[in-house]
């Protein structure tokens, strides 16, 4: 609380300073325990595998805590910039990414791109690691299309952040007829789409894709990953993706009495 409430850097300085020294002497604690609970005399199996569990969970998170000291003396006590693959955001998850939001806000988590057609299903999900600017995605996300379809779509919409006049030119040399990036960022519509009148349907297709991924982050638990490691991340993901796909494909076998019935 004293870093946070700081009312300046100095006084900050001087909490950093303050929690690494109990932070490292809570890893020197950790470290000495180790080889103890690797001899601790055990009265039976539960206590056996109770103490190897445990120093299996120290072994885990002693280098994560040293890095992490590392990380902060360069940071906060030498003023270097760290870089964000470099730092360990959280301990008990250690894979988590840093991902900045145009520059305004910092998520802890993972990048993940999806697509979607007028089925309302999702078609494709991508989890990315790190944080690569979305303007490098475009042609991945369409030749994933490809490879999963047989071919690039018709028409593509995109949010705003895919947008460059490079990434029109490859969207439309590989065959996709109308693009439409929600903010144009320099690009015209009529260089984006065959007409005005497309462009904005194709806008408005994308919004509502938006009320799509609302729907899976309210009902389907895809605002926040309770699952340890990335891979179960992944898995976390794609089981809303499924749950969501399956739900979609449910309502619209249903008869509309049979929706109310219901």
């Amino acid at each position: 609380m004293g870093v946070l409430n700081a009312k300046n850097e100095k006084v900050r300085k001087r909490q950093y300073e303050d929690l690494l020294k109990v932070t490292e002497k809570t890893v020197g604690y950790a470290e000495s325990a180790l080889p103890l609970l690797k001899s601790l005399p055990v009265t039976s199996a539960m206590e056996m595998v109770a103490a190897l569990s445990m120093a299996d969970e120290l072994k885990r998170i002693q280098p994560l805590a040293r890095k992490i000291i590392d990380q902060t003396v360069r940071r906060v006590i030498h003023g270097e910039a760290v870089p964000a693959h470099e730092k360990v955001v959280s301990i008990f998850e250690p894979h988590t990414d840093i991902i900045v939001k145009d520059r305004r806000d910092t998520f802890y988590g993972h990048k993940v791109c999806l697509s979607g057609g007028p089925s309302n299903l999702i078609t494709d999900c991508l989890i990315v690691e790190g944080n690569p600017a979305d303007v490098t995605l475009t042609t991945t996300m369409l030749d994933r299309h490809r490879e999963i379809y047989g071919r690039v779509p018709a028409k593509a919409a995109l949010d705003g952040g895919f947008a460059s006049k490079k990434n029109l030119r490859a969207a439309k040399g590989n065959g996709v007829k109308d693009v439409c990036f929600a903010k144009k960022r320099g690009l015209k519509e009529e260089d984006m789409c065959k007409s005005l009148w497309v462009y904005k349907r194709l806008r408005r297709f994308r919004a509502g894709i938006e009320s799509g991924i609302s729907w899976l982050k309210r009902s389907l638990g895809l605002d926040r990953c309770t699952w340890k490691s990335f891979r179960s991340f992944k898995s976390y993901v794609w089981a809303s993706i499924v749950s969501a796909n399956l739900l979609t494909m449910a309502r619209k076998l249903l008869t509309p009495s049979q929706v109310t019935m219901d």
